[in-house]
């Protein structure tokens, strides 16, 4: 597993010009002059004191409300929790808290692990390699036809269940993030296999740990339905959450694939998408609708990114750059636009082999 998440812009002017380009090298310099890559220890202790009191709150609601349906307000409220402790866990994994792995490291393994019952490591590996090719096709785990199809070239090759699916994928997109917040389970789970993966052993502990606490909490104070309906209502909306927060950062942006390259300003502002919307915006989204800073410049603690934009958005108009910055719902719209437009393949597929069918 690479460690990149945590790439300094004030080494990336020095050593890796040449990869990314004097453009970058540039924009870099203005940034690291505006002392943005400074680390915010106050505002982080203030953050993650409010996150851990809303944590440990929840908890003792949940115990203090018993065997009631009103603890649904409490698994909507805790669902909430959790997605800002997943958040708080990305900024960890960028070193925009701490700045050495180790620090970072254990506060994520308790973070994701522990608290929300996320792999830590599985996450930070699949988003690395997310941060080095956004929106490619051969590369960005997050754009893999796995279930949803993102472009006419992944739609013509489809097969299973991305293919039965796609035809109809925009109408089923915030559905099927009900089933989000299970999938991340499970796939933390399933990435403990896996050799590569650092402190396979503390991982494991701890997500059984969380999952074995979790249930228990549940089925020890609610009565066996209850508990089921307090799972599923909580993991539905922690999914959902979690789905809105990253869905409008790059869905509907241009897609890459095979040999196409671009600089790495480039690559990073062109696939990107920055979301307006205010204060409110930025703590809901945790910092994550200035997706295009936030690419650039990955170990930028989250109040910093704001203070980043007018540079860099100056910056592109300087070069010719597209920016592009959309409202929270217009943003959801591209991005159901663009699974509708590359479903439409396997539409005009279907409509042709009806007839055919039905002779």
């Amino acid at each position: 597993m690479t460690d990149s998440l945590a790439i300094d812009a004030a080494e990336t002017v020095d050593g890796r010009d040449q990869e990314r380009g004097s453009d970058f090298a540039r924009l870099s310099r203005r940034i690291v002059q505006a002392g943005l890559l400074e680390r915010r220890h106050g505002y982080y202790a203030l953050r993650l004191g409010l996150v851990a009191v809303c944590f440990v709150g929840g908890w003792a609601a949940f115990f203090a409300v018993g065997d009631s349906w009103y603890q649904l307000l409490v698994a909507i409220f805790l669902s909430l929790v959790f997605a800002q402790v997943a958040l708080v866990a990305h900024d960890l994994a960028h070193r925009q808290v701490f700045r050495s792995r180790r620090s970072s490291e254990i506060a994520g393994l308790v973070a994701g692990n522990l608290s929300i019952g996320m792999s830590y490591g599985w996450w930070m590996d699949k988003h690395t390699r997310h941060h080095a090719n956004p929106n490619h096709e051969d590369h960005d785990p997050d754009v893999a036809p796995d279930v949803l199809i993102w472009s006419v070239e992944q739609a013509a090759v489809s097969r299973g269940l991305s293919r039965f699916l796609g035809p109809r994928q925009a109408f089923l997109f915030f559905p099927l993030l009900t089933l989000e917040g299970f999938n991340l389970h499970v796939a933390s789970f399933r990435a403990l296999s896996r050799p590569s993966l650092r402190n396979r052993g503390l991982e494991t502990a701890l997500l059984v740990v969380h999952v074995a606490a979790y249930l228990a909490a549940l089925f020890a104070v609610l009565s066996p339905g209850k508990a089921v309906v307090f799972l599923l209502l909580h993991q539905a909306i922690f999914g959902v959450y979690l789905g809105c927060t990253f869905a409008p950062n790059h869905k509907g942006m241009p897609m890459l694939r095979g040999a196409e390259r671009l600089d790495f300003l480039r690559r990073q502002v062109l696939t990107s998408r920055n979301v307006s919307g205010g204060r409110v915006v930025d703590t809901v989204l945790g910092g994550l609708n200035y997706q295009i800073e936030h690419h650039l410049f990955p170990s930028m603690p989250m109040p910093n990114l704001r203070r980043a934009q007018p540079i860099v958005r100056a910056y592109c108009e300087e070069l010719g750059i597209d920016y592009l910055e959309s409202g929270l719902f217009s943003s959801y719209a591209q991005a159901l636009r663009h699974l509708h437009e590359v479903g439409a393949p396997l539409r005009a597929r279907g409509s042709v082999a009806d007839p055919a069918s039905s002779k």
